[in-house]
Parts: C-alpha cells; structure tokens; sequence
C-alpha cells in the first residue's frame, strides 16, 4: 500500500512486508527481487556482490539480514527498541530515526552469520565495505576511499556520529 508521499507503508494490520523492507533469513546480496535488497544503493550492491563472490571462494556465504527500509519500518524498529531500552536516548545507541538512517536511504546493510561478519571485517576494507559502528558488528556502509587508505574510526555507536543527528 502506497502512503501520501508515495512511499511504501506496512501491510494492512501494520506488520512489516518485504515491501518494507524485511528480508527472509538466509537471504543473500544476490537475492534482489526483494526491496530490502534491489533498492540497495547501486555501488553498494557491487562492493557487496563483490565481496561476497571472494568470500564464497573462502567457503562463507553473506547474508542479508537487513538492507533497505522504509520509513515506516525504521520508525517501528525505533519504537521497539524505546520499549526494550526504556528511553529514546539508550534507544539511539542502536537504532536511528527514519530521517537519520542509512537503511531508509539504502546506504547500509546489516550481513551475517558472524563467519561472514569476521570475513568482512578482515577484507572489507579491500571493497570499501567498512563496519561503521563499534558496537554494530554486522553493520557496514560503503566507503570508497577504504580501498586505498583502509576504513575510517569506527564511532563507539550510532548516537556518537554526527551524521544520525536530526
């Protein structure tokens, strides 16, 4: 169901879709029939699908556990970690806002297992894939100029970079 900007919002009885951007486990980087996948960032995509085809080499498949989100869905995780957290402020130290997230603009993915983690935290840097936040082991945004200098400081977490503020 399309909302008054024309973005996509949950299903009728407020679950979270794949329209949304939820991805079924054991979803892959090539795996982009599914909008948490295809609307990706273009050159992320390539970095990740770079990445993962040196990686399968290695005997590790990278998963997909979240990429791409709607407004709707960043803003419900936010919600749910208020309640799990107990405030707005423990909150943002793992989720950002919809306006703030590199999710909603499909500039970040969040991979698995750990083995794929581990790998891309080793040879990330080789794609410009860099672990953005120290506490966020599996979340990686693209960094180009990684390829020839390496990975900038990781940020303790996300209420510490500048960029998620509103």
């Amino acid at each position: 169901m399309a909302a008054a900007g024309g973005g996509v919002v949950t299903g009728g009885d407020g679950a979270v879709t794949e329209d949304d951007g939820a991805v079924p486990d054991g979803m892959t980087v090539f795996d982009d029939a599914y909008p948490g996948v295809a609307n990706l960032d273009p050159a992320l995509l390539h970095a990740l699908r770079e990445a993962a085809t040196d990686a399968a080499g290695d005997g590790i498949e990278i998963h997909v556990n979240s990429g791409w989100r709607s407004s709707e869905y960043q803003e419900q995780l936010l919600r749910e970690a208020v309640s799990e957290y107990g405030s707005e402020e423990e909150a943002a130290r793992w989720v950002a806002t919809a306006n703030t997230s590199a999710h909603v603009s499909g500039d970040a993915v969040d991979i698995g297992p750990f083995d794929a983690a581990a790998w891309l935290s080793e040879h990330g840097a080789h794609y410009g894939l860099c672990q953005i936040y120290r506490n966020e082991s599996w979340h990686y945004e693209l960094r180009p100029e990684a390829t020839g200098h390496g990975c900038p400081p990781m940020y303790a977490g996300a209420s510490r970079d500048p960029g998620m503020r509103p």
